[in-house]
C-alpha cells in the first residue's frame, strides 16, 4: 500500500508524464474509433475525396490533408489522422503540466486532461475528416502558451505563427488560447510572480495576438468566403441577440448537468471556491501597494466570467451563430480553471487528496463511451435503411435507370430509438449526435446507386407531383414515386410506435 501510494505522490519524469497523458487520450477516443461512423460532412468528403476548407478560412487543414495523402485531395485514410492528432495532443498537454507544475506529480496531470475531456468536444472528433484538424489546432494554441526562449523576438514570433497556424485549422480554438492566457494571470498571482512579470504577460499575449491575427489575414483568410464573416447588425439591437445567443448556449450547457453528473460538478465547484480563496489570500500576503494588490485581485476575479463568456467567445457575436457542441471549445478551460483551482483546495488538505480529481474525469469518461454507443446504433440504423433503399431501387429497373432520383429528407429527433436509454438518462447525448436525418444522398453511392441527388426545393415535384399517385415502394421508413423518367424517394416522418419523447 505503501508503494502505491508513493506511486501516485511521486514526481514524475517527462516521459512517463507523456506515457500517462497517450494512454488517457486514447482511451477517450477508441470508442470514436471503433463506431466508424462517418459524420454528416465526412460523407461527401469521403465520395469526391474533397477539401473546401480554403473557403471556410481553414487552409491548413486543406494542407494537412494534401500532405498526408500525398495528393491535392483528401482521400479518406481515418483514423490515421486522428492518431496523429493524439500523438501531438500527448505531447502538448505534457509541455502545458510543465509549464503549470515543474515537478508533476499524478494529480498535475489531471488538472490539463480537460482540455481533451470537454464532453463537447466529442463532437469535434466525431468528424473523420475535421475532428483531427480540430485537436491539432488545439495543439498548436497549447504550445503558443508553453513556449519560452530567452529571445524576445522568438518570444514574440513563434507563438504568433502558432496562433495563426491554429486559425488556419480551425478558428475556434482562439478561444481556447484567450482562456489559458487567463489562466496564466490567475498563476502569476498564485505563484507570486514580480509586478513587473505579471503585468507584461498581458502585454506580450495581446502582441501575440495582434501578430498572428495579421499572419493568418494574409495567409489564409484571403482563401475565406466572406458570407461566414459577417457579424451582428448593430443597427438591430445587437445586445439583445448577444443575450439570446448566451441563452441558447447555457441552454445547451445545461444539458451536461443530469443525474450524478450534477452531484460531480457541484462538489468541483465548491472545490474550486475553496481554492479560489487561497488564491486570494495569496494575492492579499504579496509584498506589494495596495493598488497593485487590488488590480491584480480585480483582474484576478474578472478572469472566471471572461473565461465563461469564452465557452461560445466571438461566435456570439457573428450573425450566422452556430450553437453546435463543436463551436463550445471553450469549455475545456473553464473545466481546466475548476480543476486548477480545486487542486490549490485539495493539496492544502492532503498532498494526496487532489487524485479525486479523477471522478469528473471518469465521469467524462463515462460519457464518451455511451456516445460511441449511440454512434454505433445510429451507423447500424443508417446502414441497415441503406441496404434496404438500395435493394428496392435496384429491384426495380425503372428507378435504377431513371435519370434522376431526388431525395427528399425529413428531419426528425425521434428516429433513433435504439439509443432511447442513453437519450433519457443522459440528454447532452442528443445535443452532442447533432443528427436529426439517417439518410444523405451522399450514402447512396455506397449501395451502387449512382442517380440520387437530394431535392433543394421541397415545395416542387417531391411534395405535388406524386399527389394522386400510389408510390411504387411503400416501405416502413421512406417511399419510392416514379413519374415518368425521374424518381423520388420521400423519407417518412417517424410514426408514433416508433417515435420517442425524451
Amino acid at each position: 500500500m505503501g508503494r502505491l501510494g508513493d506511486f501516485f505522490s511521486r514526481e514524475l519524469g517527462r516521459r512517463r508524464v507523456w506515457l500517462f497523458f497517450f494512454i488517457a487520450i486514447l482511451i477517450y477516443v477508441i470508442p470514436l474509433i471503433l463506431a466508424d461512423y462517418p459524420y454528416i460532412d465526412d460523407n461527401w468528403r469521403s465520395l469526391s475525396a474533397g477539401t473546401a476548407w480554403a473557403e471556410q478560412g481553414r487552409l491548413f487543414t486543406e494542407l494537412f490533408y494534401n500532405l498526408l495523402t500525398f495528393s491535392d485531395g483528401a482521400p479518406n485514410i481515418f483514423p490515421l489522422p486522428l492518431l496523429i492528432a493524439t500523438l501531438a495532443m500527448a505531447f502538448a498537454l505534457t509541455s502545458l503540466t510543465f509549464h503549470y507544475y515543474p515537478q508533476p506529480t499524478i494529480s498535475c496531470c489531471l488538472v490539463v486532461l480537460p482540455l481533451w475531456y470537454n464532453p463537447f468536444f466529442l463532437q469535434n472528433l466525431s468528424y473523420q475528416y475535421d475532428g483531427p484538424a480540430n485537436a491539432l489546432s488545439l495543439v498548436a494554441v497549447i504550445y503558443a502558451i508553453t513556449f519560452r526562449h530567452p529571445s524576445r523576438i522568438l518570444q514574440w514570433l513563434v507563438p504568433a505563427f502558432l496562433i495563426a497556424l491554429a486559425l488556419g485549422l480551425y478558428q475556434v480554438s482562439l478561444n481556447v488560447f484567450l482562456g489559458l492566457c487567463c489562466l496564466e494571470l490567475l498563476r502569476g498571482a498564485n505563484d507570486k510572480w514580480a509586478w513587473r512579470q505579471w503585468y507584461e504577460l498581458i502585454g506580450w499575449k495581446l502582441a501575440q495576438v495582434g501578430l498572428g491575427g495579421l499572419i493568418y489575414s494574409v495567409t489564409a483568410y484571403p482563401y475565406m468566403n466572406h458570407d461566414r464573416t459577417l457579424l451582428l447588425n448593430w443597427a438591430a439591437a445587437p445586445l439583445l441577440q448577444v443575450e439570446i445567443n448566451i441563452g441558447r448556449v447555457l441552454e445547451k450547457v445545461a444539458l451536461l448537468f443530469h443525474g450524478g453528473f450534477t452531484w460531480v460538478f457541484a462538489v468541483l465547484l465548491l472545490c474550486a471556491l475553496v481554492g479560489s480563496a487561497r488564491l486570494a489570500r495569496s494575492v492579499i500576503e504579496r509584498q506589494d501597494s495596495g493598488l497593485r494588490k487590488i488590480v491584480m485581485g480585480l483582474a484576478c476575479v474578472l478572469t472566471v466570467p471572461v473565461v465563461t463568456l469564452l465557452v461560445s467567445g466571438a461566435a456570439l457575436f457573428f450573425r450566422d451563430f452556430n450553437e453546435g457542441a463543436r463551436t463550445l471549445m471553450g469549455f475545456a478551460v473553464l473545466l481546466v480553471l475548476l480543476f486548477y483551482l480545486s487542486h490549490l483546495a485539495l493539496t492544502s488538505i492532503h498532498e494526496r487528496l487532489p487524485l479525486l480529481l479523477a471522478v469528473p474525469l471518469l465521469a467524462m469518461l463515462s460519457l464518451s463511451y455511451a456516445y460511441g454507443r449511440v454512434l454505433t446504433v445510429q451507423n447500424t440504423f443508417a446502414s441497415s435503411a441503406l441496404f434496404s433503399l438500395g435493394q428496392d431501387i435496384a429491384a426495380h429497373r425503372q428507378l435504377h435507370e431513371a435519370k434522376r432520383i431526388y431525395l427528399s429528407v425529413s428531419y426528425s429527433d425521434h428516429w433513433l430509438v435504439g439509443a432511447a436509454g442513453s437519450f433519457k438518462q443522459m440528454p447532452v447525448l442528443h445535443y452532442l449526435l447533432n443528427i436529426n436525418f439517417f439518410m444523405l444522398a451522399e450514402n447512396l453511392p455506397k449501395a451502387g446507386i449512382t442517380n440520387v441527388e437530394v431535392e433543394r426545393e421541397r415545395r416542387n415535384a417531391t411534395l405535388m407531383g406524386y399527389q394522386g399517385y400510389a408510390p411504387l415502394v411503400e416501405s416502413k421508413f421512406y417511399r419510392l414515386y416514379l413519374l415518368g423518367d425521374y424518381g423520388f424517394i420521400i423519407m417518412k416522418e417517424p410514426t408514433p410506435i416508433t417515435s420517442l419523447q425524451w
